[in-house]
């Protein structure tokens, strides 16, 4: 059975607070009719509604993502599908603590990686051993998505599931299934087991190969015998490419549709898109009605990165269907989606995830943050701090709005119910609202009554009465399912939203006021020309691109590694430190103290020359030149992907850091070694840099003992995703 794409046309006769009327809506897609032209379009585009599962897939707001297998206990982020099956083994495995944190973070729908690249399956499957019936946790009898289903039906969150269709045991075991070259035949989902009857009856027949029908079969397991699926997870990564596998796209969605009717399908399906990195980064305007000049029925889901990918440019003459494709914008609260350990590995801060909560959920996407177990099973402390600290903050921001005892002339906005909206009379319009008295503001929420009028704001701003006039405060572009425009606080009793364009004459559902006490910023550390290190916030200011400093929040640091406080040393100007240091520093405003920002400093790299495989000497020793605006790129072809570095003398050498040189190239696993005369070589670290093409932060790598050393060499490189060369923009190196 294929799948076919139901275009669903309503017209119904919808109430609004300006009247009545008759008008066309289209569910999640809909064909553009013969002869429309451009500006017809753009006006049919805001009348394309998401399906219910997308809206309650909105609704649920903010997503937990939980990363967990064996690489959790090898410090890799993909494996190879070589690991010994019993590697696996939880010694403390608390999924209700999991849920718990979540929940208490506000997170009302998590994500369960079941089967990451290697193939190693989380739960009792009947269809290979490489999975939890081979390990020596709980004598093999162990089900961890069995234990989260339990807990997530305890805490009330729903629960989704992530299948990786790529599956290095199925392409590197003797008898694989995986690109094994297979017929494609008639074949009945699931294939019975002697001894495992499914409690579910139903049966279906596809024409597939081994493997479509292997994955078809795993699908089967988990969408019948997990309780209710509302999310399957698809991702586009491959850590082999070139097996020759095709993966049957049309059957895995019919199963799931059937199978899951609730469930919105991601990535590389219809329902979900990604938002094109996994860092958190978001855009100032998120289209979610996407333009396409294919039917959907037969459209292959490309990644959809581009900073603007349905703007009123993208709607041209070709265009011949829009649908309805939100973005979910997926990050990680550890660098990598594998916890690796607790001393090392950076964890993001509350200051760092409510931020990119208020611009994901406040931006019209989700937020699906991934928090990954530890080899106990359990979220690590520090972890724990940051989902306890999250969940309370948007709970004293968002949990009751300063508009709940004003007053507008449009009450529907303000009942705090979804199916009731403001209609505007036009394109461009406006709402004012009145405080019961002047109040401290800088946050505005603004939501669209997308369910039932779609997407159709393009741009708006917010003013406030101030000394007797408007002033505007914020701007904005598009609105959907929810804006949050933040601002510096101001005090006024009197508010106005101006929509100056919109596609259609807009609809909004529900405005909001909110107040954040902010606490002091984060110190950005910055470096200058000459080595010199520059400390400030600000949200211009970046190591790399040194913008405006907020002077009123005094910042104080440390180099010894305590925890800096007001009887620290002051930062005045810049710091020079030529043999490095562990800096700590943080920004304090009166008796409110910031985070805390920790930074490894290299040493000051003094004419330090490098060459690469190809002999490249002036090429390769920009990597170690202290320019953070130019890096060295392998040469396509070369002998080898190395690099060595030569530091001109003798140093005790603790570790490095590496900056990829992004967007060009990356480095995603490596080796290091180091020699005092250049031809003797010890090797002292190798590993791999999870998640670095989308998510190109700086990495530290802290040996277990220092190295005395004059040369270092990175060898064995290998790029993300089958590129053909690596790169680095600047490689530091810490000493003791």
């Amino acid at each position: 059975m294929i799948i076919k794409y139901i275009y669903l046309f309503i017209c119904l006769l919808l109430f609004t607070a300006c009247g009545s009327g008759s008008e066309s809506y289209y569910v999640q897609t809909a064909a553009v009719p013969e002869g429309a032209t451009i500006e017809e379009k753009i006006e049919f585009s805001g009348r394309v509604v998401p399906h219910p599962r997308q809206m309650k897939w909105f609704e649920d707001e903010f997503l937990g993502f939980i990363h967990y297998g064996p690489n959790t206990y090898t410090g890799r982020e993909w494996g190879t599908g070589h690991e010994d099956a019993a590697i696996f083994e939880p010694t403390d495995l608390d999924t209700d603590q999991w849920c718990e944190l979540m929940y208490e973070a506000g997170i009302r729908r998590v994500v369960m990686v079941v089967k990451h690249h290697e193939g190693y399956c989380l739960w009792q499957t009947r269809y290979t051993d490489y999975s939890v019936s081979a390990s020596p946790w709980k004598d093999g009898q162990g089900d961890v998505l069995r234990e989260l289903a339990e807990s997530c039906e305890k805490y009330g969150l729903r629960l989704g599931i992530y299948l990786s269709p790529a599956d290095l045991y199925q392409i590197e075991a003797d008898d694989g299934l995986y690109g094994n070259d297979s017929e494609y035949t008639q074949r009945t989902i699931p294939r019975q087991v002697d001894g495992r009857p499914f409690k579910d009856e139903r049966t279906f027949t596809y024409e597939v190969d081994d493997y479509n029908e292997y994955f078809l079969n795993q699908l089967f397991e988990l969408l019948t015998e997990y309780g209710p699926i509302y999310e399957v997870w698809f991702d586009g990564a491959h850590p082999k490419p070139g097996t020759g596998q095709e993966y049957n796209y049309d059957a895995w969605f019919d199963l799931i549709r059937t199978l899951a009717p609730d469930a919105v399908i991601f990535g590389k399906g219809p329902d979900v898109r990604w938002c094109g990195n996994e860092g958190g980064a978001t855009r100032e305007a998120e289209y979610n009605v996407i333009p396409l000049e294919d039917n959907p029925e037969g459209y292959d889901w490309p990644d959809m990165m581009g900073e603007n990918i349905a703007g009123r440019e993208h709607i041209t003459e070709d265009t011949r269907y829009f649908h309805y494709y939100p973005a979910e914008t997926n990050t990680s609260i550890r660098h990598g989606w594998f916890w690796r350990n607790d001393d090392e590995q950076q964890v993001r801060s509350a200051d760092d995830v409510f931020d990119i909560y208020e611009r994901s959920v406040g931006g019209n996407s989700v937020l699906h943050l991934n928090i990954p177990p530890n080899t106990e099973g359990k979220f690590s402390d520090r972890d724990a701090n940051v989902l306890r600290e999250t969940g309370r903050r948007i709970r004293e921001v968002y949990g009751s709005s300063l508009l709940d005892d004003g007053s507008t002339q449009f009450s529907e906005i303000l009942d705090g119910n979804s199916e009731t909206w403001w209609q505007a009379p036009s394109t461009q319009s406006q709402i004012e609202v009145t405080l019961s008295e002047p109040k401290a503001v800088n946050r505005f929420m603004i939501q669209e009554a997308i369910a039932h009028r779609g997407e159709r704001i393009e741009e708006h701003h917010l003013e406030a009465y101030i000394n007797g006039e408007w002033e505007v405060v914020a701007e904005g572009k598009t609105v959907g399912y929810k804006r949050i425009l933040r601002f510096p606080e101001v005090k006024t009793e009197r508010l106005r939203l101006i929509i100056n364009k919109s596609r259609i004459a807009p609809a909004i559902s529900h405005i909001s006021a909110h107040y954040y006490d902010e606490p002091p910023k984060p110190v950005v550390i910055g470096f200058g020309d000459d080595g010199e290190i520059t400390l400030g916030v600000g949200t211009n200011f970046s190591w790399r691109n040194h913008g405006a400093v907020d002077l009123s929040q005094t910042v104080y640091y440390t180099l010894d590694g305590s925890e800096p406080d007001a009887n620290s040393s002051l930062y005045k100007e810049p710091l020079l430190l030529p043999d490095g240091g562990y800096l700590k520093a943080r920004s304090i405003s009166g008796d409110r103290k910031g985070p805390v920002s920790e930074y490894r400093i290299g040493v000051i790299k003094d004419n330090w020359s490098a060459v690469d495989g190809a002999g490249e000497s002036v090429e390769a020793s920009k990597a170690v030149n202290g320019d953070y605006q130019v890096g060295w790129t392998s040469n396509k072809g070369a002998s080898s992907n190395s690099i060595t570095i030569d530091m001109k003398e003798n140093l005790s050498v603790s570790g490095l850091a590496y900056t990829p040189n992004a967007p060009e190239a990356y480095i995603e696993s490596y080796t290091v070694e180091v020699s005092r005369d250049g031809e003797k070589w010890m090797q002292v670290y190798s590993g791999d840099f999870g998640n670095i093409r989308n998510d190109p932060s700086r990495r530290d790598l802290l040996f277990d003992s220092a190295y005395k050393a004059r040369y270092i060499r990175l060898t064995d490189l290998v790029p993300p995703g089958g590129a053909s060369v690596v790169g680095i923009l600047e490689l530091d190196v810490f000493v003791d």
